[in-house]
């Protein structure tokens, strides 16, 4: 005889069945806002990373912080953080698209109808554009340095790991780049002066004008190391220096700016305006003058100027000291030596005109060592580019004589380049002061 075994109630199939469409949602679910989560951050750093100014960018480098440094090592190589962004945001937007779409077919069937793709289609694109897009790239663009700082460590592991996709990336890029690309090239400068000579040769442009538009033309090119005044030319003041001697010095400069230092120039600790002392003039000699310096703004030597101009208009300052490499003061730029690459030599009732150079006569000139080739240049009417090769990393016109010669010359040599014949008029223990330049035909 045999015995009847009891199907499980219904109820129970019932539970079972909510149970487990239950977990499979619910895990798939959380999966899917992680993936939404991942997709934002990745596409939010590729904002934050390369909107990042270029003094944020150095300051991320001499950083002790070790997300800082990251920050700095990831931007080394821009083209490959880019490639590996763009490949973790699309694999995580196709693992969103593939799991959304298994959860679709899981709820309506392998075949739903055209509406429900639609809609859903719909709705998984608005998802990932605004969650995973657009919100996150407003974010990034508000606090650029903060999410930068928060990826660094992800990308930087990553950037390892998709490398050798990356890899392919690029190489595939670089080669539909140069296979596609139009043919074509850059003006370079010289070429733009030769047309700037061919467009400006009518009485009606003067020279005043031709001069304005090659300082443009240059204008792009030129570094502050070109332009500053080198820190030999640098006036600044102690700031042990007590009160009466600083308005002695004050009168004597002539400057309304000056750098005030401790101990030596290469340790700097403001500006002192002389506008400031105005309503202290009166003060006795223990009057504590220090209080009124004002922060200084560095700049590397080898900053553009046309960047730099801009810096000072968003800053509202007028003044920059220039550092070299190793921190140390290199020299000076005001706005008015940036503004005198355009317009020319800007003079007011205390400079002395032409204190740089005399001419003797059309083809003889006088010229202090400490000039700047850049001005040289202008004052002969050769290209800047001219002694390019033989500079090295000079920008004074002594130091372009030390490049030729190879050692410091004594007082009546002469050093010949091209057909400028260089004759040393005086010169000290340490550097060419003055020098007399002859421009052959």
């Amino acid at each position: 005889m045999e015995l009847a075994i009891d199907e499980p109630p219904s109820l129970f199939l019932f539970i079972e069945y909510i149970s487990n469409y239950f977990v499979y949602y619910t895990v798939n679910g959380v999966i899917l806002v992680v993936l939404l989560l991942f997709s934002a951050l990745i596409s939010g750093s590729e904002v934050a990373f390369f909107s990042l100014s270029p003094e944020q960018i150095d300051a991320c480098r001499k950083s002790n912080n070790k997300a800082d440094k990251k920050i700095g090592k990831l931007l080394d190589h821009p083209k490959k953080l880019l490639a590996t962004i763009l490949i973790l945001n699309n694999f995580i937007n196709v693992a969103f698209v593939l799991l959304s779409t298994m959860i679709m077919w899981k709820a309506f069937g392998k075949t739903p109808d055209n509406l429900i793709l639609i809609v859903f289609a719909t709705i998984v694109t608005l998802t990932l554009m605004f969650f995973g897009e657009v919100i996150p790239k407003l974010f990034a663009n508000q606090k650029s340095l903060k999410l930068a700082t928060i990826m660094a460590s992800p990308l930087q592991f990553f950037y390892k790991t998709v490398k050798p996709l990356s890899w392919l990336l690029l190489t595939y890029g670089n080669f539909i780049d140069k296979r596609f690309q139009k043919k074509g090239y850059d003006p370079s400068v010289h070429e733009l002066h030769e047309a700037l000579e061919i467009t400006t040769k009518h009485e009606e442009t003067t020279q005043e004008e031709k001069e304005i538009l090659k300082g443009i033309v240059n204008f792009g090119t030129l570094t502050v190391k070109q332009v500053m005044k080198s820190r030999t030319e640098v006036t600044a003041f102690d700031m042990e220096m007590g009160f009466h001697e600083l308005l002695d010095k004050i009168n004597k400069s002539g400057y309304s700016r000056i750098p005030v230092f401790v101990e030596t120039i290469d340790k700097l600790e403001g500006i002192l305006y002389i506008k400031d002392l105005l309503p202290f003039v009166d003060e006795d000699e223990h009057f504590n003058w220090r209080e009124l310096i004002r922060p200084v703004y560095f700049v590397p030597e080898t900053k553009k100027i046309d960047g730099l101009l801009r810096n000072f208009q968003e800053k509202r300052v007028h003044m920059a000291l220039v550092v070299d490499e190793y921190g140390g003061t290199s020299g000076l730029i005001t706005l008015e030596d940036i503004i005198e690459e355009i317009v020319g030599e800007i003079n007011d009732e205390f400079d002395d005109e032409n204190e740089s150079y005399r001419k003797i006569d059309k083809a003889t000139y006088i010229f202090e060592g400490k000039t700047s080739l850049n001005d040289f240049c202008k004052v002969v009417g050769v290209d800047s580019s001219f002694f390019d090769d033989v500079k090295g990393e000079s920008e004074s016109l002594g130091g372009l004589i030390l490049e030729i010669n190879s050692t410091l010359p004594t007082a009546n040599e002469k050093v010949h380049f091209d057909n400028y014949v260089f004759t040393v008029m005086a010169v000290d223990h340490k550097r060419i002061k003055k020098i007399k330049v002859k421009i052959n035909e």
